[in-house]
């Protein structure tokens, strides 16, 4: 076997025994993604995924980044590349290094797809990389296998997707006119209008303008864009969005002033100082529209994108090599706070890739602040340690209710049940332990494990 059902679960024999009850009532809970990115087409389409290659490596990051950093070139894994041209070498390529990822959850849910979708038991190794790749694929031509199907084996009961202002969002009505009973639904992120650093700012929000209606040469004018752009996703169900800045700076500009500002920024005019306070207004612009129209809101600060300058001129955007920073919270957020901070009505989620922040930020500001609640660990903390450490430094002020469950965060759509399989495993490791130490009834710790894997996630989200 390649995964042991005792997984994470704590090595003390009474406490792992506690844990195993706590699992066995939430393994099988549907699985909620409030926020990821997949991609609608594939279940507006629902046509087979084309190979092993170009399902497992080319889109994860978490994979090709890691094959890179020992020297396997980006060119040898056709990353870029539309159609492969030789996706059977791709996979050898990924087989030879496999040994690569041991110690790593990326490690941990790969095994998990490998055994419990493809039914394979022998380690993936170079030996084995042929009877991978044909397994898979003959089960990636079956109808078991399309993405509606997989949705429906999943257990998932919605999963979002993670959607430009100028999409047209045609998947989705797609997917609603289908008849079929999945549910899918977009996700506001409007970086490409909002970070003047973007490649085609300008360009974009002139297609905004067009798209809505509206004069996006004025101030005025480009918000009311952005209005109707959101009030276009609610029509195909969307309850989020979603904020990928390069830190939580927010500012409060009087009116006039932030015409003025923004008229040096679409002319492209704004100094790098200039463009971050452009970015931190708009966080306190797009938290008072999420108030009005009930939209939550997820701020994900703190990563570097495109640290590697060569890596992004020729491969472009998200292709593995971004990189976290220190994040402040308690100054960044104050502007945003001191206006909203006390709304009830409105719901801010607070991520972070600097995990010295939880105990020392943002579980201080989300155990107060009625508008703010705490995202799972993301990206790099998406792990089994990143996430106990998560449950120990933030529940001690936050508690488990001001935080929001889990969310998966991933395009790699088959690693989904894996990712929420660790996070249930993980969190009813924390649980047994406080039941084990006699500081939560085993009756509550049941409780809290249904809501960290199903309630609060639907709850935080409105879904």
């Amino acid at each position: 076997m390649l995964i042991h059902d005792d997984r994470l679960f704590p090595a003390e024999p009474n406490v792992r025994s506690i844990a195993r009850s706590l699992y066995e009532r939430v393994r099988d809970l549907p699985i909620v993604g409030p926020h990821g990115h997949t991609q609608a087409g594939w279940f507006a389409r629902n046509e087979p995924f084309p190979d092993p290659a170009k399902l497992l490596v080319q889109p994860d990051h978490y994979v090709y980044r890691m094959l890179y950093s020992q020297g396997v070139t980006l060119d040898e894994l056709e990353i870029g590349q539309t159609v492969m041209k030789d996706p059977r070498k791709v996979w050898r390529t990924f087989a030879r290094h496999y040994q690569l990822f041991r110690g790593t959850p990326t490690r941990m849910w790969l095994d998990y797809e490998f055994q419990e979708l493809f039914g394979l038991e022998e380690r993936l190794s170079e030996k084995t990389a042929d009877k991978y790749y044909d397994t898979i694929a003959e089960k990636l031509q079956t109808a078991e296998f399309r993405p509606r199907a997989l949705f429906e084996r999943f257990k998932i009961e919605v999963l979002a997707t993670t959607d430009s202002p100028l999409d047209s969002l045609e998947d989705h009505a797609a997917i609603r006119a289908s008849g079929w009973k999945g549910r899918i639904v977009p996700t506001f992120r409007p970086d490409p209008v909002v970070d003047p650093e973007f490649a085609g700012f300008a360009e974009n929000l002139a297609e905004l303008g067009e798209k809505t209606g509206e004069d996006t040469a004025t101030w005025d004018g480009y918000l009311k864009a952005l209005r109707k752009a959101r009030a276009r996703f609610k029509t195909l169900g969307c309850t989020a969005t979603d904020h990928g800045h390069p830190t939580a700076q927010t500012a409060d500009l009087p009116k006039a002033e932030a015409a003025k500002h923004y008229e040096k920024v679409r002319t492209g005019k704004a100094s790098a100082a200039e463009q971050e306070l452009f970015r931190a207004q708009m966080l306190t612009e797009l938290a008072q529209m999420s108030l009005e129209d009930g939209l939550v809101m997820q701020i994900h600060p703190g990563s570097v994108r495109n640290h590697n300058r060569k890596v992004y001129e020729k491969y472009g955007r998200d292709t593995g090599a971004d990189i976290p920073r220190a994040t402040n919270y308690v100054d960044a957020l104050r502007p945003l706070l001191d206006r909203f901070g006390n709304e009830s009505k409105l719901t801010i989620i607070l991520f972070t890739l600097d995990e010295t922040t939880y105990s020392r930020e943002l579980a201080p500001l989300a155990g107060h602040y009625p508008c703010l609640r705490l995202g799972p660990p993301w990206w790099f903390l998406d792990s089994p340690e990143g996430m106990m450490r998560f449950r120990e430094l933030a529940t001690e002020t936050a508690g488990f209710y001001n935080t929001v469950g889990f969310n998966d965060d991933t395009r790699a759509f088959l690693s989904i049940p894996a990712r929420h399989d660790v996070a249930r495993r993980i969190d009813c490791a924390f649980l047994a332990r406080l039941v084990a130490e006699h500081r939560l009834d085993e009756s509550e710790a049941h409780e809290v494990a249904h809501e960290l894997t199903y309630g609060l996630v639907k709850k935080a989200y409105r879904l």
